[in-house]
């Protein structure tokens, strides 16, 4: 093997084991990048620069991370992170919830759809992993406990209804997926949109059954008579966060607004709400604007890092090394396909969907270019499979999100216990989508041809 790959892999396989330091993740990236560099300068190693490109190795990194910060698309970032953290304090999620729970809460497994609702329209309103988890466990576990339900079943609903907000638009991760990818943000939002509904499908039929079948673990909750006035109460919960859905996604699909300037109207829109229900005030707005700046400025950092770190691993030879060893595989297409999602599920485990997006996915997409596979197609699928990681110990963060705010009695393992039902679930919805690609490509081709 050429000294240039050796040190690929020995880059690579370093981060792999920084990562368990704790060490925060953006240094590492760059700490990296910088290291290496060193290495292959001292070793007399090339660098493989593209074609027409004398200018130093140095330069080059930092005319690229140059361009990253120039990319008018990460401006959508912050704005919809203000947007999520501001409708979190809006008063929205709690109307929902009493509205919906007349509504379901009679049915066995009621209470549990009723959480799953609310985290379906907060994933197309927030985005944010942490703000959806922390607030449905706020709001819905404790009345499923009092109510009976068993702790795992309650727990594992709050975990894998809260992890919808990272796929279903707007959301960050398919931002930074089409920054790095190089693609259009509206065609990965569209196609996003029925596997975000699918899984929310998945988990609704889930929780039917478990209350058919056991139904000990979901009762029906006592609820008051669902009348006109509670038909009223419901469309008035609804309408906020659907004028909000409309403003954001309806300006994308009839082509009024660029992603961008939707970011825009979405924070706008969420203003207005907070404005408009009397929850907005010096110390709400000082902490939505705290939280914006700190994980936009953790979001950037890591992205700055990457950047780096993949430009000298391409340097080193890194992405054909890895596109030679995929299509060295005993396997048709579909076979390298499947192998790609098996590691980043396994990956999954140990990394966050940051790394994974900006370190793996471009090491892998043009290997999928080049078998011929739609690559909106696979982003989304690659987007469904990182969802896993937020459930899968002992990096899931949804479950240490909960654990945070859950009620005393229930512990890491009860929620691990419950969660493992909705990550099977996952990948059964990974399987649907990985064989019916229309789920993904018809909104796109509806809205760009």
């Amino acid at each position: 093997m050429p000294a240039n790959e050796i040190l690929a892999v020995m880059m690579f396989v370093s981060f792999i084991a920084l990562v368990f330091t704790g060490f925060p993740v953006a240094w590492i990236l760059g700490g990296l990048a910088v290291l290496f560099s060193a290495f292959a300068v001292v070793l007399q190693v090339d660098f493989a620069l593209p074609i027409g490109m004398d200018w130093a190795y140095t330069s080059l990194t930092v005319d690229r991370i140059w361009n990253v910060m120039e990319n008018w698309v990460m401006v959508a970032l912050p704005m919809f992170i203000f947007m999520g953290l501001l409708l979190d304090r809006s008063g929205i999620a709690n109307q929902l919830m009493t509205s919906f729970a007349r509504l379901f809460g009679s049915i066995r497994g009621g209470l549990a759809i009723t959480v799953t609702l609310i985290g379906l329209l907060l994933a197309a309103t927030t985005g944010i992993i942490g703000a959806s988890v922390v607030l449905l466990a706020l709001l819905g576990l404790p009345a499923m406990l009092n109510n009976g339900y068993d702790k795992s079943l309650a727990s594992g609903t709050v975990c894998a209804v809260g992890t919808l907000g990272i796929l279903i638009p707007p959301s960050i991760m398919l931002v930074l997926m089409a920054d790095r990818m190089s693609m259009s943000v509206g065609d990965l939002f569209l196609g996003a949109v029925f596997p975000g509904v699918l899984l929310a499908g998945l988990y609704i039929f889930y929780l039917l059954a478990i209350g058919r079948i056991k139904p000990e673990m979901a009762p029906p909750a006592p609820t008051e008579e669902f009348d006109l006035q509670a038909v009223w109460d419901l469309l008035k919960a609804i309408l906020p966060p659907a004028f909000l859905i409309l403003a954001v996604l309806g300006s994308i699909f009839f082509g009024l607004a660029t992603p961008t300037e939707a970011a825009g109207v979405g924070a706008a829109g969420a203003l207005i709400l907070a404005l408009a229900k009397r929850q907005l005030n010096k110390s709400v707005m000082g902490n939505v604007l705290q939280e914006t700046t700190r994980t936009t400025a953790f979001i950037f950092g890591v992205l700055l890092g990457a950047t780096a770190f993949s430009l000298v691993l391409r340097g080193l030879g890194g992405d054909e090394l890895i596109e030679g060893a995929l299509l060295s595989l005993p396997f048709e297409p579909t076979g390298i396909i499947i192998c790609i999602l098996i590691a980043t599920f396994i990956l999954g485990f140990f990394l966050d969907w940051i790394e994974l997006t900006l370190i793996v996915l471009p090491l892998v997409s043009p290997v999928v270019v080049s078998l011929g596979f739609d690559p909106v197609w696979f982003t989304i699928l690659f987007a469904v499979c990182l969802q896993t990681s937020f459930l899968t110990p002992p990096v899931g963060f949804a479950i240490f999100y909960l654990k945070g705010v859950a009620p005393e009695g229930v512990d890491v393992f009860t929620i691990y216990r419950g969660v493992v039902p909705f990550i099977v679930l996952q990948l059964i919805g990974m399987f649907i989508i990985f064989n019916w690609n229309a789920l993904v490509t018809w909104l796109p081709a509806q809205a760009y041809g």
